[in-house]
């Protein structure tokens, strides 16, 4: 099945290099000549969302706990009907980036400390993305997983630099319809190869088919959060709501955007469960000490592409694998890759540099965070923790001063610039308390070296808005020229 995806890396390649023959302008680079019609917008933010997170991370957590699982999911379908209000109204404000957005309503510092939030939130999201991949050709090769990330980090490096955003959004549509046509028709395979539904629920615990699952709600809400702040937070889908040629176009993207990530994500779980089905009383799917691989069950969706569905099946899964690890990926170097260039760059070290010279900038500093994203991915256990890490960086520091922006004309630009630097210091610190070997007992939340990141959004979120609400009323009401950009009157 290499040949399959080796003919779809080269279209890649080769779609890119033609739409980079049309990139002129930094706004070209950035945003797409802002010019995006609803279908592709559609596409390009499907992809954007469904990434290595939902591939491993999420279908590993289906496989080890059933579908108790989309309670991940669940958070991005309610923070897009959120969006879904939002999105004209970023659209209207007409800036490159959030960390713009954020110096709009606050202050520079402000923009200063998203883009650092949103710069380690990606490059973790990014790194995640590298192990997917580095996965994906371990099982079809046999080549040493590490060298499988460096040779996918190369390639997505190649796509995202000749022509950034243009590329993303021309091929996103196809991505996005090769990942959902790969998991709707392997699901009814997976079934079958699991024995049926009655014999699945007699193979699984019981609590596979639970509303909470194995770990009861304070889990299942610490696995519906990071996501859902994260969307309302992600930078990446603003961005695509920028390429938007109107506002009326970002919001009919975003109720089909809606649809296609509950449809994609519920069916992509599902075969995981499926998977779980299969290769339960496998070996190769134990762990040492008793229990499920944490790392093996992240593979079944692979797994059961490679080797348990038919051959035509299995490779329709894998491409829309590999789809899902390159369309997200390449959006998620793009992203900080803009931060850097626009939001430092352009912003404070060279006010007056040509756009050919942010657009070179920009295309450095790709290579450069492709290599720091490779060196975060030795940091974590499993793909389910880097990408819970990487939503709360955003949800916890982003979220809170973003929606504030919008949504509470009281906000101060002091407060908004404490919530965002709060919230990142939050997160890391609770990262390094869970990488330091600690856990906790009490009874209702047992935080363990596996489950630790699940719990993650609380700490951080909780202090973040506190930051944001007790720092803004011991200051003066902003000035009205801060928020009035931001007021629903404004639309």
């Amino acid at each position: 099945m290499i040949w399959a995806i080796g003919i779809y890396l080269a279209f890649l390649v080769v779609v890119s290099v033609r739409k980079g023959r049309d990139v002129k302008t930094q706004e070209d680079f950035m945003v797409a000549g802002r010019g995006v019609t609803a279908t592709f917008l559609v596409g390009t933010l499907v992809c954007t969302w469904i990434g290595s997170g939902s591939l491993f991370g999420g279908a590993g957590r289906a496989f080890r706990n059933g579908f108790s699982a989309l309670w991940m999911s669940a958070g991005a379908w309610i923070g897009l009907a959120i969006v879904y209000w939002l999105a004209p109204r970023v659209r209207k404000i007409a800036q490159f980036t959030v960390p713009d957005i954020l110096e709009t309503r606050y202050n520079a510092a402000s923009r200063v400390f998203g883009t650092i939030a949103i710069i380690i939130a990606y490059l973790t999201i990014a790194g995640y993305q590298f192990i997917g991949g580095g996965r994906l050709l371990n099982i079809l090769t046999g080549i040493d997983p590490v060298y499988g990330q460096i040779i996918i980090a190369l390639l997505v490096v190649t796509y995202t630099i000749v022509a950034g955003m243009a590329s993303i959004v021309a091929l996103d549509l196809f991505n996005g319809i090769l990942i959902t046509l790969g998991v709707i028709v392997a699901a009814p395979f997976a079934l079958k190869a699991a024995g049926g539904w009655e014999t699945l629920t007699t193979t699984l615990p019981e609590t596979h088919f639970t509303l909470f699952g194995a770990f009861g709600a304070a889990s299942a809400i610490g696995l519906f959060l990071p996501t859902f702040l994260l969307l309302l937070g992600e930078s990446s889908i603003y961005q695509k709501f920028m390429s938007a040629k109107d506002g009326a176009t970002a919001r009919r993207a975003v109720i089909f955007m809606i649809v296609g990530v509950i449809v994609v994500e519920t069916v992509l779980d599902s075969v995981a469960i499926f998977g779980a089905g299969v290769y339960w009383n496998d070996p190769a799917f134990q762990a040492e000490g008793g229990g499920i691989s944490q790392a093996a069950s992240e593979t079944v969706i692979l797994t059961l592409g490679a080797t348990g569905l038919p051959w035509i099946v299995g490779a329709l899964l894998l491409i829309g694998g590999a789809a899902i690890i390159f369309s997200t990926a390449n959006t998620f170097l793009m992203v900080p890759s803009t931060n850097l260039a626009r939001d430092i760059y352009q912003r404070f070290i060279n006010p007056e540099a040509s756009e050919q010279r942010v657009i070179t900038f920009q295309r450095i500093m790709i290579i450069v965070l492709a290599g720091v994203a490779l060196l975060i991915t030795t940091q974590f256990r499993s793909i389910l923790a880097m990408a819970l890490y990487a939503y709360t960086m955003v949800g916890a520091a982003v979220t809170p001063a973003l929606l504030a922006a919008f949504l509470w004309k009281r906000a101060t630009p002091a407060g908004g610039m404490v919530s965002v630097a709060t919230g990142i210091l939050s997160t890391i610190g609770f990262a390094l308390w869970v990488n330091a070997g600690h856990t906790m007992d009490w009874g209702f939340i047992q935080i363990t070296a596996d489950t630790a990141y699940d719990y993650i959004i609380y700490p951080a979120f909780i202090m973040s808005v506190l930051a944001l609400v007790v720092v803004s009323l011991l200051g003066k009401p902003p000035d009205p020229a801060k928020w009035r950009p931001f007021a629903p009157d404004a639309d």
